[in-house]
């Protein structure tokens, strides 16, 4: 052999070595670089284990703070066809979490008190909703606080990527009754347009129409309000999975609620037209809602078919969180839950403090007012309509004819509803209280409108009724409410008076006021002998409210 060879490599360059050697240290920087930028498995696994723990106890807890109202979204659920879907809210939350566990292995919970400082405005909400029993709002402030008991005990991070299935859960709260008259309204509009437009003659009257071969009318059923809301439940989880840019996902939900409203348009066309042409035969029965799901179905399909053409791909997972001690302390997680408790219990008892405790609520006397205009009339009913008010603590319904040449003989019919006490049944606005109830045996409300009616130098906003009995009676009713001095159709501003006079420490005092006359063809003439009515008796019922309201606390 070479001695040349033999010396080289029995006696390497100094140069070289050093060279190896800061090779080798760069590359086990590097090693322990990328093995310190993920959490240990022991570390990221002992780390979980407490924070679900201990967000399973504080979810209970805060849970468990707000039971009733907890309970009051199960119920409705239970007993309500169109919130149905809210038993699978949790269930496809907890599935969407399960698909992001990939990028959850590599983040560590950090659970954070700050968050939780969102109880007190959120908080707040909740109790003036307590206070004017606005169950709804009550609802929505309690998923609220179980996001944010979420959000301070996986910490931010977590929270960020797990944002959606997280905001998911207030999908479950039952909201929306708001919104069915106004669809049913767009559906007979809809309807009774594409009538004309295919040439069968129709005559409407509010939500009832009528065709040659008989009589429709869109109920509460036919809104649409179940579509509705499937469709926007199935659209923002397919927004969701399917798209990554938030104005496609925007987009998506948008047609995820205007294609539904639309459907159900032509599925009551449809209805209404197999009926006809089948001399009544069919669609009138069981058959009418399974045509309707079945159209709905189809519907849905084409949707999310178009929809899926323009999917993203998906996002990748996040950056990992550097190791460190994360495991949760006993006297940390202590101290954890009694903030919770703290913060929760605050507002429950503050409500409990601002309620009234006494015994059950008196009878309130109430008499009809009079006027030198107008002559009470306590000998017969004009006609057998009267509104449909539940709760009210002393009522009273009068009848008046005309003392006036220039009204004639002209009629009137005056309700007096007292509220001394709001409380849970008894509420001044509740959907409960209607003029008619659906499915009445005499009488139906086709048409309801909001109205200024100018009484002398003061405008009055009522809530203006149609109603229409099998007979071929019609009223026309003018219906508001009364808070203080305060005179509102509103429903949101009565109940924003109810608040403000709850937490002044009053029992949120009103009465609910209805007034109604007879007409036929127009009702020009009906319009004006309420005005003149309101006009003459306003001052005197007023009168008579606050008499009935004193009390002796």
């Amino acid at each position: 052999m070479n001695k040349d060879c033999f010396s080289v490599v029995l006696n390497p360059n100094t140069d070289d070595v050093l060279k190896m050697s800061n090779e080798k240290e760069l590359v086990a920087r590097r090693v322990s670089n990328l093995l310190s930028s993920r959490p240990t498995v022991s570390t990221a696994t002992a780390g979980w284990i407490s924070a679900l723990a201990l967000l399973i106890i504080a979810l209970a807890l805060v849970s468990g703070i707000f039971h009733e109202t907890a309970w009051s979204i199960v119920s409705i659920w239970l007993r309500s066809e169109t919130y149905a879907h809210g038993f699978l809210i949790i269930p496809i939350s907890l599935l969407l979490v399960w698909d992001k566990r990939q990028g959850l292995k590599v983040l560590i919970p950090k659970p954070s008190g700050w968050p939780l400082l969102l109880f007190f405005p959120i908080g707040f909400c909740w109790l003036v909703a307590h206070l004017v029993d606005t169950l709804v709002v009550q609802q929505f402030a309690f998923v609220a606080m179980l996001t944010v008991t979420i959000w301070a005990v996986l910490g931010h991070r977590i929270t960020r990527y797990l944002a959606f299935p997280i905001l998911f859960l207030f999908m479950g709260v039952p909201v929306g009754e708001g919104l069915i008259y106004p669809m049913m309204n767009f559906t007979a509009d809809f309807t009774v347009g594409m009538l004309e437009i295919t040439g069968i003659p129709v005559y409407r009257e509010g939500t009832f129409f009528t065709i040659p071969s008989g009589r429709w009318s869109v109920v509460e059923a036919c809104s649409g309000m179940r579509y509705l809301i499937a469709s926007v439940t199935l659209g923002v989880i397919f927004a969701y999975l399917f798209y990554s840019y938030w104005w496609k996902r925007v987009l998506f939900v948008a047609f995820s609620i205007l294609i539904p409203i639309i459907a159900n348009g032509f599925r009551a066309y449809m209805i209404v037209m197999i009926g006809h042409l089948s001399g009544m035969k069919l669609a009138v029965g069981i058959d009418h809602y399974i045509y309707g799901w079945v159209f709905f179905g189809i519907v849905m399909l084409i949707m999310f078919s178009i929809g899926v053409i323009w999917r993203d791909e998906p996002v990748t997972a996040p950056v990992p969180d550097p190791a460190g001690e994360q495991i949760l302390q006993p006297l940390d997680a202590i101290k954890f839950l009694s903030l919770v408790a703290a913060a929760g219990m605050f507002w429950p008892m503050l409500g409990w403090a601002l309620s009234d405790h006494g015994g059950p609520v008196a009878r309130v006397a109430v008499t009809a007012p009079t006027s030198v205009n107008w002559t009470l009339n306590e000998s017969e009913s004009i006609w057998d309509w009267r509104p449909d008010i539940t709760g009210a603590d002393g009522s009273i319904y009068a009848f008046y004819r005309s003392s006036d040449s220039e009204h004639g003989n002209a009629s009137v019919g005056l309700y007096l509803g007292i509220y001394r006490k709001q409380r849970q049944g008894a509420e001044l606005v509740s959907s409960r209280n209607m003029m008619v109830r659906q499915g009445h045996p005499v009488w139906s409300d086709t048409v309801i409108t909001s109205r200024t009616v100018s009484i002398g130098s003061r405008n009055l906003l009522v809530q203006q009724h149609q109603l229409l009995s099998r007979r071929g009676e019609r009223l026309l009713v003018w219906t508001w409410f009364m808070i203080g001095n305060h005179h509102t159709a509103n429903p949101y501003i009565a109940k924003l008076l109810e608040a403000k006079s709850r937490l002044l420490g009053r029992h949120g005092e009103a009465a609910l006021i209805a007034v109604a006359a007879p007409y036929s063809g127009k009702i020009d003439t009906a319009e004006q002998v309420l005005t003149d009515f309101i006009h003459d008796l306003l001052p005197a019922v007023q009168n008579q409210v606050r008499r009935s309201l004193k009390t002796d606390d």
